[in-house]
């Protein structure tokens, strides 16, 4: 049953807004150090949920977690429904493949939680917040990739859901699920499952680097599931025994993360679970995220995908992505894109027109594409910036071309402040409003280590 009680609200502080100026072409290289230390956490996550409302300067806000951000035709409808009803109408879609809803009314946590239950989108209550499961968004869709990943998620997310110590996950830990191409598998996930065509899976805690992280074990394909599982729970023992409060693995001190591989293992033989001998060749991690457009797919079918401007849609605009006339439902992906599967070419061709003539980004030269931004003023108190209009600004305003190598061809993410909320990972350029008028332009570029090597501002 939905529950009665009310629903727990966090809330922001005031600040306040200015507008932009400056360009990136004007940033001046600066080097980069990186500071190594130990993070110790005292304070509980606070990160908003479907049950926890987050109190914004809009409303409240819900995040609403979906594995694999995979959706069926009915879920995606009452997800609509629940902006349209509760919220501003809107839908955003997050760097993890969730959604959000904004500005939802101060009694309509128990008719949310209620719609939630009624389209099986709130499996567990208790384990809501700890579902966050990023996929590879085109496996099995164009032939590229070994696994089934969809699967894999919908094992990963039930057994998470039936276990009493994944409640101790934090609502920031993360699950990657690969199918080899090496797309979701560079976003710095806590656990990541990279499937092989031997039908065997490295399973890695942590980012496999020096300081957080350790060697990859491998395991039976059919175990991948139950294995991230059980190392989600290793991070658990690990966090517990270090006293640091941890959310994620980067959290821990360096030889408690260091230790993770063997003791994964060590869990892994006692579950009953072969650990395989030899990693093989390196995974790669170098796959783009899906560009806009139509994919054809083995089977004759066309899968398509648009990108919401800046990762925000209305409801009519969600409600045109299932007007296709196939039964697949919706994929979201980590770079807050939309993939409709299973469509007869002609029905893909006819909407993917639609999609362009109501706004999203269906082509892959669009000036639109890769650009981001947070909520910004007026939604967030902590905001200095309206950085939505700004970005939006940066589009439509031709600029002067950056010259080469100066960030040009990265994505560039618009936040209000300095705590880059949604933030993609991996290369970018970070837009950061640090009030009266003024960002700060940062050009982040990232080794095989995944440490930034240069930083451009502009004071």
């Amino acid at each position: 049953m939905p529950p009665t009680s009310p629903t727990p609200v966090n809330r922001d502080e005031a600040a306040a807004r200015a507008p932009v100026r400056g360009a990136l072409r004007d940033a001046v290289r600066e080097p980069v150090a990186q500071a190594v230390g130990e993070v110790v956490r005292v304070r509980g996550d606070a990160c908003p949920g479907a049950l926890r409302l987050h109190l914004a300067d809009d409303g409240r806000l819900a995040r609403l977690r979906l594995p694999a951000g995979l959706l069926t035709h009915r879920q995606a409808l009452a997800l609509a429904d629940a902006a349209e009803r509760l919220g501003d109408g809107h839908l955003d879609l997050t760097s993890r493949g969730n959604v959000q809803l904004r500005g939802l009314g101060a009694s309509c946590g128990g008719e949310l939680a209620a719609l939630l239950h009624e389209a099986d989108l709130l499996p567990s209550e208790r384990h809501e917040r700890v579902r966050n499961i990023v996929a590879s968004p085109l496996a099995g869709l164009d032939g590229p990739g070994a696994g089934d990943v969809p699967s894999w998620a919908r094992r990963l997310d039930a057994l998470l859901c039936a276990s009493e110590a994944a409640t101790g996950l934090s609502g920031r830990f993360l699950f990657a699920l690969d199918d080899g191409r090496g797309d979701v598998a560079a976003l710095g996930a806590d656990v990541t499952l990279l499937a092989r065509r031997d039908t065997t899976a490295t399973v890695r805690i942590g980012t496999n680097h020096p300081p957080h992280g350790g060697r990859a074990v491998r395991v039976p394909a059919a175990d991948a599931p139950r294995a991230a599982l059980l190392a989600a729970e290793t991070f658990l023992t690990a966090a517990e025994a270090s006293g640091t409060g941890a959310w994620r693995v980067r959290d821990l001190p360096a030889d408690a993360a260091r230790g993770l591989a063997a003791a994964l293992a060590e869990r892994l033989t006692a579950a009953g679970i072969a650990v395989l001998a030899g990693d093989g060749e390196e995974p790669r991690e170098d796959a783009p995220a899906p560009a806009p457009g139509l994919v054809p797919s083995p089977d004759g079918t066309v899968a398509l995908c648009a990108y919401p401007r800046l990762g925000r849609l209305s409801a009519a605009q969600w409600r045109l992505l299932l007007c296709g006339g196939g039964d697949g439902g919706l994929r979201l992906t980590p770079w807050r894109g939309v993939i409709v599967p299973g469509l007869a070419p002609d029905d893909a061709a006819a909407l993917l027109g639609r999609l362009r003539t109501a706004g999203l980004v269906t082509e892959p030269g669009s000036p639109w594409l890769g650009v981001g931004a947070c909520t910004g003023r007026p939604g967030c108190a902590k905001a200095l910036a309206d950085v939505r209009a700004d970005a939006a600004a940066s589009v439509t305003t031709a600029p002067s071309p950056a010259p080469e190598g100066d960030g040009n061809n990265l994505p560039v993410y618009w936040s209000g402040c300095a705590r880059r909320c949604g933030h993609p990972q991996g290369d970018r350029v970070d837009m950061v409003a640090t009030g009266e008028g003024r960002y700060t332009v940062s050009v982040h570029t990232q080794d095989g280590h995944g440490r930034p090597l240069d930083e451009k501002k502009q004071p």
